[in-house]
């Protein structure tokens, strides 16, 4: 069967022992090959748009991304003492933080997986991210804090040590991430997306000068045959 609608994404594939795609269209033909053949499914569709046919084809909501812009010279800087920002770190340590910081994924969030499942997939990410040098270590007093993932002009993920939040340090290390990103990259701008549910995220990157520009519902679907 040819997938005309279908984005296969096998990165997800070794996390989910099933074939994952992400469905490019809400169109009739599209939402029919989803029930032709086992996979997990995510499509993102504007908020606005009518959900009933994705529900009638099994389709479930997990979250709402909310996606962020901030130009280049609005980013608003913040320096709190000790806080650096390094391509010099620990894979270990990074890779640890990274188990305890996405509870609150959208993969978490999907009743059909398991944690244990859904925390590897961000694990397995980041560990994509430290091989291919887009992460960058977020240092207090020279003790990693935390990390910054990304990609082009994507700030894709954020992670702090449990042993370091709630101690006034995001803004900088964030700022001073972003300011890295921008600069050593040659960018106009940069971008990420954000779930709605992650008030203190929404709120640390409006501080940060970045303003919301568009949103995403996600639905997913699994369909296995019995």
């Amino acid at each position: 069967m040819t997938l005309h609608y279908l984005r296969p994404t096998p990165w997800d594939v070794r996390n989910f022992h099933i074939d994952t795609f992400e469905v490019m269209s809400l169109e009739e033909d599209a939402l029919k090959q989803t029930d032709e053949r086992e996979g997990h499914y995510t499509i993102k569709i504007d908020p606005f748009d009518n959900p009933k046919p994705l529900l009638e084809h099994g389709f479930y909501y997990v979250d709402t991304l909310i996606e962020p812009v901030c130009r280049q010279g609005n980013l608003n800087m913040f320096d709190q003492e000790g806080t650096t920002i390094s391509t010099d770190f620990d894979r270990a340590s990074i890779l640890t933080i990274a188990e305890e910081t996405f509870a609150h994924g959208r993969f978490h969030r999907d009743f059909n997986i398991p944690n244990e499942q859904a925390d590897k997939r961000y694990m397995n990410w980041v560990s994509d991210l430290i091989d291919k040098k887009q992460i960058y270590a977020l240092k207090c007093n020279e003790e990693i804090a935390g990390f910054y993932g990304f990609e082009k002009e994507n700030v894709l993920l954020l992670g702090m040590s449990k042993n370091y939040r709630h101690k006034g340090l995001a803004k900088s290390f964030t700022s001073k991430a972003c300011d890295k990103h921008m600069k050593e990259s040659g960018l106009s701008e940069l971008r990420t997306s954000i779930s709605a549910a992650n008030v203190a995220s929404l709120n640390l990157f409006h501080t940060l000068g970045f303003r919301l520009e568009s949103a995403k519902d996600i639905y997913h679907k699994l369909n296995r045959r019995l």
